[in-house]
């Protein structure tokens, strides 16, 4: 199969986590356990995830001029990342994500800084690099215009379009046309077409919600589920298809969402059917969830095979 070429154009932070016992009630102060600085964003992350698979990759997103910017750098190249797409904001600091975690629950406050400087001038100046893709892999944690403009250029040179729709927001319908596939989670699917999809993914209501999307522009809406897999459906027809979900000891599922989509991206750039490429997507998340750290547990293809060698996928 041939070697994928990916542009990802999106987000890079770093995230905060602090771990505690509890969350601190109003005018609180509790004493943590730990914390950690682990480089982060949605389109960071997915972008590590496609490198370490073995994917030519190019982040195209921005950072401030600090600590924190230049170790995100450090990360995407340490991965295998093309890190020269990526700008230097000077009136912004580089986002961060403050995360609590507790044995029950996680609290996340995210500041955009730097990531709400990305412009379409930005995109333009790497032009070169979604010339040389396969696949535009987006998000929408930078501004929406420039994420319309991706997509735009995209289609320019008849690239395939992957939107990860998170964090979950409506969207206009010159953008849902240029998208091919579509990788909502059940509160973005929600939100995307006023459909309730249920809670559990089951049934009747989850269809109809991917219809409605479907109904809106994209060719594929592959709607991620959770502990209960995926869930996948094409415009021109058939019925809704399912990918289960693998059994791991999970250590953390921060990065999960992001390496089912850089395992889906991968597997349709190395010329994978939806069904085949969905269940390498399935494969790549179970193993992110079994490290901590969204960048850091991102599975290799050599992992990959090696756990699911024997294993029926």
């Amino acid at each position: 199969m041939k070697r994928p070429n990916i542009a990802v154009i999106g987000s890079l932070n770093m995230d905060i986590v602090v771990k505690a016992s509890k969350f601190p009630a109003a005018g609180e102060t509790i004493q943590g356990d730990e914390i950690h600085f682990v480089p982060g964003g949605k389109g960071a992350n997915q972008a590590v995830a496609l490198a370490r698979l073995g994917a030519d990759v190019s982040m195209v997103g921005a950072i401030g001029f600090d600590s924190f910017g230049r170790t995100l750098l450090a990360s995407l190249a340490d991965s295998g990342v093309n890190n020269e797409y990526v700008k230097m904001a000077e009136q912004a600091p580089t986002g961060t994500a403050s995360i609590t975690l507790t044995p029950e629950d996680n609290s996340i406050v995210i500041v955009s800084g730097a990531n709400a400087e990305l412009r379409a001038a930005d995109i333009k100046r790497a032009e070169a690099a979604i010339e040389a893709a396969d696949a535009v892999l987006l998000q929408l944690e930078v501004p929406l215009e420039t994420v319309e403009y991706a997509a735009e250029l995209a289609e320019k040179h008849g690239k395939l379009v992957i939107l990860n729709p998170a964090p979950a927001r409506k969207l206009p319908d010159s953008l849902l046309r240029r998208v091919h596939y579509m990788t909502p989670n059940l509160t973005e699917l929600a939100v995307l077409t006023g459909v309730d999809p249920g809670t559990d993914g089951d049934g009747r209501a989850l269809e109809e919600a991917m219809d409605a999307l479907l109904a809106l522009g994209p060719d594929f809406v592959v709607t991620t589920l959770g502990a209960e897999g995926a869930a996948w459906k094409v415009k021109a027809g058939g019925s809704l298809a399912r990918q289960p979900a693998h059994r791991m000891k999970v250590a953390d599922t921060t990065g999960a969402g992001d390496a089912f989509n850089a395992g889906l991206a991968y597997g349709l750039c190395e010329g994978r059917g939806i069904s085949e490429a969905a269940a390498f997507a399935a494969q790549v998340s179970a193993l992110a969830v079994t490290k901590f750290g969204a960048q850091d547990g991102m599975p290799t293809m050599a992992e990959v095979a090696a756990y699911f060698q024997g294993k029926g996928g």
